[in-house]
């Protein structure tokens, strides 16, 4: 384990990169971004595109560890290079910012108001070869949208057992049970969240820790107790389809939490600009989640 990652992601001043988009999100991305489905053929050339996009934000003036502290990975990108060095170590050398992978392959279907993560067949490899490229932890995400004390449970037994897994393997685990922010039963739901996460931070052992991803409270500072939590190195939050300004004018008022968001954080940016406007883009974007992240 890197003390130092630990440090900068315990305490750093700052937010987490989401740069995870993956096969189903790609085309999405890749749309948003400037470049329709009509420009590439393929998966390959599709994954080339998508990996010049994030190797453009990463290798920015502006992103750096100083306001970027960690990013979160397509497995994919952790196996590629940035400027000829392997994506974790670019990250981590040369821009002092944690690496982290996403791990799960997607969800399963609406089960009991949720949806569990789908089997992740070679876990146990794809963790050995991430801590072996210097990786710090991870990121697994399941979505709840129904106030459903099963699906809740079923959601976050879930997301502990695969937790421990990854605790074996040195790394840190960011449990992702997001809520649906369109559901009217949002606040039923984090309530039954909260009480099933502290729950579940019993089974983490004495001097282990994980990081939680959640859906932006309905009640300001509604996940208070997780932050300075023995068990609990971070609180970040996704943005969950809120447009950016939204999503930091709520983070503002949950004190402690940090951002992780990814659309959010690429909103704005396009192929076709040039590198002074991409730069101008992305910086003010950076700081306004950077603002919104250190309240």
């Amino acid at each position: 384990m890197n003390m130092d990652m630990r440090t900068q992601m315990g305490s750093g001043q700052g937010f987490i990169a989401a740069l995870d988009q993956s096969g189903g999100s790609t085309p999405k991305a890749l749309g948003l971004y400037g470049i329709p489905e009509s420009a590439y053929s393929g998966e390959e050339q599709m994954y080339d595109l998508v990996h010049a996009m994030r190797t453009r934000i990463i290798t920015d003036p502006t992103f750096v560890g100083s306001k970027v502290i960690a990013a979160i990975l397509f497995e994919q990108t952790m196996d590629r290079d940035i400027e000829g060095k392997p994506t974790p170590s670019y990250l981590w050398d040369v821009k002092h910012v944690v690496p982290i992978v996403k791990v799960d392959k997607g969800l399963a279907d609406l089960t009991d108001g949720a949806q569990v993560m789908k089997a992740i067949p070679g876990l146990d490899d794809l963790l050995a070869r991430a801590a072996a490229k210097g990786v710090f932890g991870t990121k697994m995400r399941s979505v709840i949208k129904e106030a459903n004390a099963a699906g809740v449970a079923a959601v976050v037994d879930q997301q502990f057992e695969l937790g421990h897994q990854i605790l074996s393997h040195g790394l840190v685990p960011i449990i992702e049970p997001e809520v649906d922010i369109t559901s009217p039963d949002k606040a039923r739901i984090e309530e039954l969240l909260r009480d099933a996460l502290m729950a579940g931070l019993d089974s983490v052992p004495d001097g282990q820790q994980v990081m939680f991803k959640l859906s932006l409270p309905s009640v300001n500072n509604f996940y208070s107790s997780f932050i300075g939590h023995p068990k609990v190195l971070r609180v970040v939050a996704l943005s969950g389809g809120y447009a950016r300004d939204e999503a930091c004018d709520i983070l503002r008022a949950n004190h402690g939490m940090i951002a992780s968001f990814s659309r959010a954080l690429s909103e704005g940016l396009s192929a076709q600009q040039s590198d002074a406007e991409f730069t101008a883009t992305l910086g003010a974007t950076i700081d306004e989640i950077y603002s919104a992240s250190i309240t």
